[in-house]
């Protein structure tokens, strides 16, 4: 080849290059439009099951009359304690439970159905086990016995006290707070391996040097490393009671054969369903109303020669005749209480018993993992912890907009914090765009809300950049 002919020879193109660092932009714009667009979501999420809870403390100082009674050397038999229940409610009363005074200083709570109530509330009236008095009446929730205070929290944190609608919003910050979790952790990772050495200290921990953007970012990014496992424990377990992606977990765990076991009250040995829920939430079964007040203290004299071996524990009449008495354990602070019996009224023969020992390893998990995010499995500890790690999840999402606000542009009058820079998916390996396409696929199966919120970002980036690029252009 000559001189001439190389000099007149087009140049050789380059070979086309994969662009890098598509993952972590991706990761970048998705971690932006989760965290300002599902944010008040989550705060508002966070911030309601801080003061959830408190709601053992605040209970004991609103109902302080109603939960306790003089402390008294000798206590009246349940009869005598539902008796006079019965008498301060009327003839009409229609009897459901009973759950005898845990300790000394403690109310008998007498349950009873009501006319007028929905199907998850009871009427308790608090007694006095040493006299008899009658110390409360109140309204309470669920098979937990929720108090109006905790209820009335609950359904805040659960729903906005909207219903079934307002549960949307509590579904999408449990299904997005895991997910802006992870991108999150991977968006630390990478920076992470970028930094200097000496310089990775600043990731766990703020450096209170820094000042302005780089100051908030580094308490976002510390909050968030010292949370994230708290942060997708609530996560996961929020799912658990969502409407839609909860009900593919409960099928998923029945595909399984790894419900909670309850105990059989059937007599005639055919199987009863008492639902994945009953434990928490759902209604109470409808008594018949002929339990006779004697056979309570038989029945528990029973349970206790058994299994149920605690100091809290529920009994329960009959559902509906040809049905047996039960008593389960309801002590929720400690991980190992949750034994059930059932017992035939007539014979006074255990028909049926239920030992936590035997959970399979799936539901003691749940039972578990419903107990901490509620608050009460290790009592006060568990309390605390919950509470730090929601008030952390509420400042995570306060600076996430601080940072927001800080990158907005100030030099054409008053803007919005910019997006990060959009992923270059053309240029990212064929491998890459297909796990990212199945990846979303299977996240909106698996978390509906997601998936369709998820979509909405999309047109939303997609507006976004139109915009942008009709502006830069005008100008």
């Amino acid at each position: 080849m000559t001189l001439i002919e190389t000099e007149t020879s087009p140049p050789a193109r380059p070979a086309p290059t994969r662009r890098r660092g598509w993952f972590s932009a991706l990761l970048r714009r998705l971690h932006f439009y989760a965290g300002i667009l599902v944010g008040p979501f989550i705060l508002i999420a966070a911030l309601s099951g801080a003061l959830y809870a408190l709601t053992p403390q605040l209970e004991q100082v609103v109902y302080a009359h109603e939960l306790h009674a003089p402390e008294s050397d000798s206590t009246i038999t349940l009869a005598a304690q539902i008796a006079a229940a019965d008498a301060y409610l009327g003839e009409d009363a229609v009897l459901a439970a009973v759950r005898p005074a845990p300790d000394n200083g403690d109310t008998t709570r007498i349950m009873y159905a009501e006319d007028g109530l929905s199907a998850s509330e009871s009427r308790a009236v608090f007694v006095d086990p040493g006299t008899g008095e009658i110390r409360g009446d109140l309204v309470v929730y669920g098979t937990s016995g929720s108090t109006p205070l905790r209820t009335w929290i609950s359904n805040l944190h659960r729903s906005l006290h909207l219903g079934d609608p307002g549960r949307v919003y509590s579904e999408l910050a449990a299904s997005w707070l895991g997910i802006v979790a992870v991108a999150g952790l991977a968006l630390w990772i990478i920076r992470v391996r970028k930094a200097r050495v000496a310089a990775r200290v600043d990731f766990v921990r703020p450096n209170r040097a820094h000042r302005g953007y780089r100051g908030l970012f580094g308490w976002h990014a510390s909050i968030g490393i010292w949370v994230l496992l708290g942060a997708l424990f609530l996560s996961a377990t929020g799912i658990t009671w969502s409407q839609y992606a909860g009900a593919n977990v409960s099928a998923l765990r029945a595909s399984f054969d790894a419900g909670t076991p309850t105990v059989n009250t059937a007599l005639d040995g055919r199987e009863t369903d008492a639902g994945e829920h009953a434990h928490h939430h759902d209604a109470q079964s409808a008594p018949t109303g002929a339990a006779n007040p004697a056979t309570f203290d038989a029945i528990l004299a029973i349970a206790q020669r058994e299994n149920v071996d605690t100091g809290h524990v529920e009994i329960k009449p009959p559902a509906a005749p040809g049905t047996a008495w039960t008593v389960r354990e309801i002590k929720t602070s400690f991980p190992t209480e949750g034994d059930s019996l059932a017992i035939d009224g007539t014979t006074m023969q255990v028909a049926d018993r239920v030992d936590f020992a035997d959970f399979p390893i799936a539901a003691k998990l749940a039972s578990w993992g419903v107990n901490l995010h509620m608050g009460v499995l290790f009592g006060l500890a568990n309390q605390v912890v919950l509470f730090v790690v929601a008030l952390a999840l509420a400042a995570m999402v306060v600076l996430g907009y601080a940072l927001w606000w800080k990158r907005r542009p100030t030099a054409r009058g008053f803007r919005l914090g910019g997006t990060p820079p959009p992923p270059a998916l053309p240029d990212a390996p064929w491998w890459g765009i297909g796990a990212v396409a199945a990846a979303s696929v299977a996240i909106g199966l698996w978390l509906p809300l997601v998936g369709w919120t998820l979509l909405g970002f999309v047109v939303i980036d997609v507006v976004l950049r139109v915009v942008s690029r009709r502006r830069d252009a005008a100008s």
